[in-house]
């Protein structure tokens, strides 16, 4: 039986070229993650047919949507999408925005006005159906553009950076309730985020894209557990260290060393939890082995520890107690050790 959603979407640019594969079943929150520049957003754009391709296809509940004879209108595709800004029609109200998608496929006024009244209500925005979009805040807009993208009964759901320009706790509430949502979602949903707790918490995939080609493609459990590339590592909270290894020492690109409890030989990546380091004011005298100066960058709250950025070992993170920060008088250029246990730390790659 075919899947739900079949794409092979090929774009070539100047210097860059997107060839992904991709394959998902109804109720799948695939998140697609990846550095700059990976080719997140051309492919989002290329299924949506705002993007041309250049060579593949894309097939959606049976339906082809992009072949070398075919491509199928923006407006047939059965697609709903949320970007980064709202984009909400700035003359429209609330309602009127949501009503819209219905009233373009020939709904009438009130029975469309009525769909779009159900879902800002879902979306907890009903009492602002009158307003237009310069009168709402950026969470409230965000969640009249969500329900303008749901309403339609969408086949294929594409989500492009929907919360990263909101603050930290209205994304927090708005993440709580696109989760909810997108797990009753009938279709597919493709969520395109730089946050780990977009690809941790909301989607049951995720891809992830590097210069244009699929690096991994799995549960976030198994991501973060062993995240292909360095990106992700960094992305899901990982401490990432290349080296050299020769049965349990790995000589670091620095020219320090870092010793696990994994034989293995050439090239590796070293990784291991921020909550693994331990951080001091002095030289420790424990029997941690491995052990680096090194001086604080930067300093931020991260949940209920305070997540600290030291320039020791090509860049370490260490995850600490508030208590711990203050006691240890943890600031930005403060000098500081930072040890980690040999039995924390994770080796990939090498023989």
């Amino acid at each position: 039986m075919s899947p739900y959603l079949d794409a092979h979407v090929v774009v070539r640019r100047p210097g860059h070229t997107l060839d992904v594969r991709l394959t998902a079943e109804r109720g799948d929150v695939v998140a697609v993650i990846g550095p700059n520049g990976a080719g997140k957003s051309t492919l989002v754009r290329a299924l949506a047919g705002v993007v041309p391709l250049d060579d593949g296809r894309v097939v959606c509940d049976g339906e082809t949507w992009d072949a070398p004879a075919t491509r199928t209108e923006i407006r047939s595709r059965g697609i709903g999408m949320v970007f980064q800004k709202e984009m909400l029609f700035p003359h429209l109200t609330a309602l009127g925005n949501v009503a819209f998608g219905p009233r373009s496929r020939g709904v009438r006024r009130r029975a469309a006005e009525e769909r779009a009244l159900a879902w800002l209500a879902r979306l907890g925005v009903e009492d602002l159906a009158g307003r237009r979009p310069a009168q709402l805040s950026g969470g409230q807009a965000q969640r009249v553009a969500i329900a303008r993208a749901l309403v339609t009964e969408p086949r294929l759901l594409l989500l492009d950076e929907p919360l990263s320009s909101l603050d930290v706790g209205v994304a927090m509430a708005l993440r709580l309730e696109l989760s909810r949502h997108l797990a009753d979602f009938d279709g597919v949903s493709l969520l395109v985020t730089h946050d780990a707790l977009d690809a941790m918490t909301v989607a049951n995939r995720v891809l992830v894209i590097d210069d244009g080609r699929v690096a991994q493609d799995g549960t976030p459990a198994e991501v973060a557990r062993q995240p292909a590339t360095d990106h992700v590592a960094r992305l899901v909270g990982l401490n990432v260290l290349r080296g050299t290894s020769a049965g349990t020492s790995i000589r670091l690109a620095d020219g320090t060393t870092l010793v696990s409890t994994t034989p293995a030989r050439g090239e590796v990546r070293a990784c291991f939890s921020p909550s693994a380091v331990t951080l001091t004011v002095g030289e420790p005298h424990g029997s941690a082995r491995n052990r680096w100066p090194g001086r604080v960058t930067s300093v931020a709250p991260h949940g209920s520890a305070v997540r600290v950025h030291v320039d020791a070992a090509a860049g370490l993170i260490a995850d600490v107690t508030p208590a711990s920060a203050s006691q240890l008088g943890v600031v930005p250029g403060a000098e500081v050790w930072a040890t980690v246990k040999a039995t924390e730390v994770s080796v990939y790659g090498g023989q």
